[in-house]
């Protein structure tokens, strides 16, 4: 389906862009991404498998992101301070975006959804779980954390060599394969050109560095969810790599440990991101845990 506009979302009423694939009556599966990161970064062909499991599939750009409401208006996002721990300059939190993509379900029609959350979008389906849990069917954190300091920290020295992206688009599409290379899965194949076609159309779509700053202070702003995330009675599953550099596996293993009963799924050699080998297997896993949320049995001949 092409790309549609949802108006008036959620409490804030923003404006969000977002796309519908597969069958309408099927459980719906709600893609979440990460900061800065516009839906396009769920690759098209992870979205086909999931299809394939007999799902729906429904990804958006967030607030701040894409052809979704940006807050120009809004303070400037101070990281730094915010690092420190003073996140005065926060313009929203986790809980803001939560209520944006439940509105979001609200516009659709949703009574609600199997939410799947990448990185940043990954506290934030954490959030929508723990705030509003009669919307959240199933749950599925991946490369994600729970706000535990300490847990899921980045590799500061793998990451020093990225630097800030740049304005121009072919100076932008260079950066972002460079960067996409360095948080990337060294155990499996990098496609360059993939990455540099994803990344021109990002900058086609709409860049907005201080958007993915606030975003990021979002997060921040909201604290450790532990305490929540043992509340919470979700079917779960948690997926994360050996080797992501920008959030470490130990924020996968401390959300696994905080939502009982969550399935934990290591993947061995995979970074921040999702290579093509690995969407078989992880979209298998996503929808065996949608069929034991729905009470389904596996359909006849396929392997989840």
């Amino acid at each position: 389906m092409s790309e549609e506009l949802a108006l008036d979302v959620g409490p804030s009423g923003i404006v969000m862009a977002y796309e519908r694939f597969g069958d309408p009556a099927a459980p719906p599966v709600l893609l979440v991404m990460g900061a800065g990161a516009q839906m396009i970064y769920w690759p098209d062909g992870f979205c086909a498998e999931l299809v394939r499991h007999g799902l729906q599939v429904i990804r958006f750009d967030s607030r701040d992101c894409g052809r979704s409401t940006h807050f120009h208006d809004a303070p400037v996002p101070d990281l730094a301070a915010a690092l420190a721990g003073d996140v005065s300059s926060a313009s929203y939190t986790l809980s803001d975006m939560a209520a944006d993509a439940v509105g979001l379900l609200d516009a659709l029609g949703l009574g609600g959804a199997h939410v799947v959350g990448g990185s940043l979008g990954g506290m934030v389906a954490q959030t929508m779980a723990v705030e509003h849990p009669s919307r959240v069917r199933s749950l599925t954190s991946m490369m994600s954390s729970t706000g535990e300091p300490g847990a899921g920290r980045p590799d500061f020295a793998a990451l020093a060599g990225c630097g800030t992206p740049p304005d121009g688009r072919r100076e932008y599409v260079d950066w972002e394969v460079r960067a996409a290379r360095v948080v990337g899965s060294p155990r499996f194949a990098f496609d360059e050109a993939e990455a540099a076609g994803r990344a021109g159309l990002a900058h086609d779509r709409g860049l907005d560095p201080l958007g993915t700053a606030r975003q990021c202070l979002a997060a921040l702003a909201s604290g450790d969810r532990t305490a929540l995330l043992r509340s919470l009675s979700v079917p779960a599953l948690v997926v994360h790599g050996t080797d992501d550099v920008l959030c470490d596996v130990s924020g996968g293993r401390a959300t696994a440990a905080a939502v009982p009963g969550a399935e934990l799924m290591i993947v061995d050699g995979m970074g921040h991101d999702l290579p093509r080998e690995l969407w078989p297997g992880i979209a298998g896993r996503i929808a065996a845990l949608v069929r034991r949320a729905e009470g389904a049995p596996a359909p006849g001949g396929r392997q989840g």
